[in-house]
């Protein structure tokens, strides 16, 4: 009695069986293993999961080495293809040349599966252990050039080794962890809306590959300090107070706060809105006020231009230090500059009249 047990459900001949037909049996069995080494394709014929099953002593596509996987129509979601029987042990170069886009998952059995993105292909091998059987991925480290359409890596850098070019892609690159910079990567764990986290040690070449277009009102943080060449800034830059040393300053500007007509009562002089503040004093006695200096530690003063500042009753803050104690007697009809300053966060301001009627 014949048996069909191996992994190429080969015709096995029992002792003493098949006189006079051993030599068609045998040639069948030669002509399927030919089959086995080479190309075969199988059709998914509806948008479903589906089974193919290797028959027994007979020429199918499911045998063949490189196992192509078309399908009828375009499939609308991830199809399952379960490669039966599932005590067969063998490997496959499987391509999923199926329509629609969508990734197909080969099983045998209940255990481990390979997903196979739409246009791609994958080696694999079925361990053909019965009710549990599982299919793994033989080439987990893929190393090559070229143009990369759609990369899903699951385990951070397994799965993705590229020595070549620029990795150009038209669809949507995903990765479950970091991509390694020995492994072609740059260190960078996320790059979203505004949001860029770098833990590599970066440089002016590989920041403006790596963050290009970026935009947003995050922020950009480096776990090293970055050292950057010929930066052009086509924006403002808040430095929220922070410390910039041994800087030369070339071809540079104050903001001016123009207050205007300050209209009488109380007029603050918010530092926040520029260090160079300009107002015209009218209709009734003025008190200034001024907010938002910068800490105790650090130097910080303004340069008031201040017109017609003797037309009216001037009062200034208390905490305004002036020569003699005495506060400048003001221009009814023209410019006096005046500037204030104070290293205690405004605790004192040290007022100066800086020049009387200039205009």
């Amino acid at each position: 009695m014949a048996t069909y047990v191996n992994n190429l459900r080969l015709k096995e001949i029992a002792t003493g069986a098949e006189s006079g037909t051993w030599g068609t049996s045998t040639n069948t069995n030669l002509e399927l293993i030919g089959e086995a080494l080479g190309y075969g394709t199988k059709q998914v014929a509806a948008d479903s999961n589906e089974t193919f099953t290797m028959p027994n002593a007979t020429a199918d596509g499911t045998r063949a080495l490189y196992l192509k996987f078309t399908s009828a129509g375009s499939l609308t979601a991830t199809r399952t293809l379960t490669l039966l029987p599932n005590t067969v042990s063998k490997m496959w170069m499987i391509e999923n040349a199926t329509s629609g886009s969508q990734s197909i998952i080969i099983k045998q059995g209940g255990g481990a599966e390979v997903t196979i993105v739409t246009g791609a292909k994958a080696w694999v091998y079925t361990d053909g252990a019965g009710a549990g059987a599982a299919v793994t991925l033989a080439n987990p480290t893929e190393t090559g050039t070229g143009t990369v359409t759609s990369v899903q890596v699951a385990g951070g850098t397994t799965g993705l080794t590229y020595s070549g070019g620029p990795i150009t892609t038209s669809g949507t690159i995903t990765m479950a962890g970091t991509l390694a910079v020995a492994n072609g990567g740059t260190g960078i764990t996320s790059l979203g809306t505004g949001i860029a986290t770098w833990w590599g040690t970066p440089s002016s070449a590989n920041l403006a590959t790596a963050v290009t277009d970026e935009t947003g009102s995050g922020a950009l943080v480096f776990g090293t300090a970055p050292t950057l060449t010929g930066v052009t800034l086509a924006g403002a830059v808040t430095g929220a107070d922070n410390t910039v040393t041994a800087v030369n300053l070339k071809d540079y500007g104050e903001v001016t706060n123009a207050i205007g007509a300050t209209g009488g009562g109380t007029q603050d002089i918010d530092l926040n809105d520029g260090n160079s503040v300009s107002a015209t004093v009218d209709t009734s006695a003025n008190t200034f006020t001024f907010s938002n200096p910068t800490a105790s530690d650090e130097l910080c003063g303004f340069t008031l231009t201040l017109t017609n500042g003797g037309s009216q009753t001037v009062n200034w803050p208390a905490s305004v230090d002036w020569a003699a104690a005495t506060a400048p007697t003001l221009t009814a009809a023209g410019i006096d500059i005046l500037v204030f300053y104070t290293i205690d966060g405004g605790t004192i301001w040290y007022g100066f009249l800086s020049g009387a009627a200039m205009a």
